[in-house]
């Protein structure tokens, strides 16, 4: 959590997402150690490690998917855990979204309409973006898993929510649209958006991360910008320096 002087007293700034203290284990298997972070409004976080490190799980206890063993998160000022408040606040895109064979993005855009009606007319401009006006009719079992992306794509930015969770959001796309979809995460970043990712793509962490949160074992390895990342390796790019990190914990 931020803190800010006003005058002679402190006052506390929360973050459209905050995590304190937060544990989880699956039998034997520590998996968030007491992790604390926040997530800004205006910012692009990517959060990065090796298989294992706790980057789905800590997403999916955001989400509510996952209930956490110790620790408290809010979204939005709304607890996680006891509330579904939080959830209007949220647009999610899942890294492999699964739909119901037979029904149809469109279908899809519809249920979405009808479980937030007091959101409005929802914005279908990755629609056009994205080229998928052709495709919108078709049932999910004839979609590609490109154009099923694409989807989660709309669904995910159609309210224009304050926070953005992004599951490996380019994983599928061709470079057309992979660069339609980073240039509006970008826009939603410009608009006060928070947005959280992960991604694999080194390429894309350094187009799309304002910050870097990587965790190793459950706990924060490094929280900052990019550059400190180099800085503190000593490495010439985000991929060196990463490889550095893991390099030095395996040794």
């Amino acid at each position: 959590m931020t803190q800010t002087r006003s005058g002679n007293a402190m006052m506390h700034v929360l973050h459209p997402v905050e995590v304190k203290r937060l544990s989880k284990s699956f039998g034997r298997l520590n998996v968030l150690n007491d992790l604390t972070v926040g997530f800004k409004p205006g910012q692009t976080t990517a959060v990065v490690g090796p298989n294992g490190a706790g980057k789905t799980t800590l997403i999916k206890c955001i989400l509510g998917l996952v209930r956490p063993d110790e620790g408290q998160i809010t979204v939005a000022g709304q607890p996680v855990i006891g509330s579904h408040l939080y959830r209007s606040q949220l647009g999610y895109m899942p890294q492999h979204a699964r739909y119901p064979d037979n029904l149809t993005g469109r279908d899809m855009i519809e249920l979405v309409q009808s479980l937030r009606p007091e959101a409005g007319r929802p914005d279908m401009t990755l629609v056009r973006t994205l080229r998928l006006e052709g495709e919108l009719d078709k049932p999910f079992r004839t979609l590609s898993g490109g154009t099923r992306q694409k989807i989660s794509a709309v669904l995910a930015f159609m309210f224009n929510p304050p926070i953005y969770i992004l599951d490996e959001p380019t994983a599928g796309l061709d470079p057309v649209a992979s660069t339609a979809l980073k240039d509006h995460i970008r826009s939603a970043r410009d608009a006060g958006a928070s947005v959280v990712l992960t991604c694999h793509v080194v390429a894309h962490l350094e187009e799309l991360a304002d910050r870097i949160v990587f965790l190793l074992d459950g706990r924060i390895r490094y929280d900052g910008p990019l550059e400190g990342l180099r800085h503190e390796t000593g490495e010439r790019t985000i991929e060196r320096a990463i490889a550095f990190i893991l390099e030095g914990e395996a040794a």
